[in-house]
């Protein structure tokens, strides 16, 4: 097989949750053991942080992998879905992993994968690994896909657990309270193993306690521990960048400043999470001083690849992409838009069919023109059905069929001194981008 003839094997014989939604869903981790003990335990040969979260376990995984990649060790990093290739989900030091690579993983076990049925997620799991350890990576920062306690990721024994946002999503499968859920994201929580929980929250903070005595492991809620005293937004190089200035409680009140490519104001959350994972590392032996944080920080995009993150896209008019979805993500979309100025604001929007778009679409403003849209995937919510829930919540705006034609819209409508956003979904983002 070519590598296209690889990824249509791939997306064609075994379920792909991207596409289809639920029952691409295995809630035991029965495939991946099995599939992971033919190929000899590659997850047992390299060390690992592993990243569980609603919202900021992507931005929070490449900024780690980045501090790590500054301090000079060789750094595998896995996340999912990718935007533009499938090779974005494994990548040391930054660079995919090639081709090639993929190719012969897939020949080579397809037999294997013939007789154990895994999912498209345990398969590139699976991957992942036996390339990291072929690679020997010093560490991998792994990100799971759903979940914690039944994601196929959770067969590594890792060196720290980071848990960030929790919120509702994915219900139909985690549970539908934020309590369900963060019971589920803490089943990533090991025996003796310490965890840094980026964002306190009420309804999850007994779940984290109670697992994380239960397992005799060191808790740190990081919202606690540091404190920003001062955001802006700073040009240089050619781009924005969110510069950061508060104090690190968990280093004796010493003083952080920092420089996110990362622009959104969410991502302070997701820093504070990152700056006292990296200390309780630093306390089992990694070597990573302050310049190493703020250059891995700084530099985050250019180490790892990261895109659609309160992205831009385009200036007069300015266009911004994020790849926000679910509730707790949309209301921080929607808080960023308040902090800019712009004459009339453009959306460009679509969504899957299986979230509660309802309480997304209540959220969003209805002084905005919108644009909706059907990403390229069955999952996607048609556009005709999207407009209609969206009116219904006092939202107007014509129809596309497919989002390339509806950022061509938005583009055509809006005046240099307007805004175009575009989002509400992961898919709608990969496309415009």
């Amino acid at each position: 097989m070519n590598y296209q003839q690889t990824l249509d094997y791939l997306y064609s014989k075994l379920p792909l949750f991207t596409r289809v939604g639920a029952a691409a869903y295995k809630a035991d981790l029965h495939n991946i053991l099995a599939l992971s003990a033919a190929i000899g335990n590659p997850e047992k040969q390299f060390k690992t942080v592993h990243i569980a979260g609603t919202n900021g376990k992507g931005s929070s995984s490449h900024f780690l992998a980045s501090i790590f990649q500054e301090a000079g060790y060789k750094t595998g990093l896995f996340t999912s879905p990718h935007l533009k290739d499938f090779r974005e989900r494994i990548r040391v030091n930054g660079k995919m992993i090639s081709r090639q690579k993929v190719v012969r993983f897939t020949e080579k076990y397809s037999p294997l994968f013939d007789e154990i049925q895994p999912s498209f997620f345990e398969m590139t799991v699976a991957l992942a690994f036996e390339h990291f350890a072929k690679e020997k990576v010093d560490i991998a920062i792994i990100e799971t896909g759903l979940g914690g306690r039944l994601d196929s990721t959770n067969i590594i024994t890792p060196e720290l657990s980071l848990i960030t946002n929790i919120s509702m999503d994915h219900m139909d499968l985690l549970g539908d309270t934020i309590a369900k859920i963060s019971y589920e994201k803490a089943g990533i929580i090991k025996q003796g193993i310490p965890v840094v929980i980026s964002e306190e929250q009420e309804e999850s903070h007994a779940v984290f306690i109670d697992k994380g005595t239960n397992q005799g492991a060191q808790l740190v809620f990081a919202s606690d521990l540091v404190t920003w005293n001062k955001e802006k937004i700073v040009f240089e190089n050619g781009r924005n960048y969110l510069a950061l200035t508060g104090e690190n409680r968990y280093r004796k009140g010493e003083t952080i400043a920092v420089k996110s490519p990362l622009t959104g104001n969410y991502q302070q959350k997701n820093i504070k999470g990152v700056l006292v994972a990296v200390e309780v590392l630093k306390e089992r032996g990694w070597k990573i001083t302050k310049e190493h944080i703020q250059q891995g920080i700084y530099n985050a995009t250019i180490n790892t690849g990261l895109r659609g993150r309160w992205e831009q896209l385009g200036n007069k008019p300015f266009i911004i992409c994020d790849t926000g979805h679910n509730e707790a993500g949309v209301k921080e979309v929607v808080a960023q838009l308040a902090s800019i100025n712009y004459k009339h604001l453009h959306i460009v929007w679509g969504m899957v069919g299986d979230k509660d778009v309802s309480k997304v679409l209540s959220l969003l403003p209805q002084n905005a023109t919108y644009y909706f849209c059907k990403a390229n995937l069955p999952r996607a919510m048609a556009a005709d059905v999207l407009q209609q829930k969206a009116q219904e919540k006092g939202l107007t705006g014509k129809k596309y069929s497919s989002v390339k034609r509806a950022v061509v819209a938005a583009k055509r409508a809006a005046n240099q001194a307007d805004m175009i956003l575009i989002g509400g979904s992961t898919f709608v983002v990969a496309e415009a981008i």
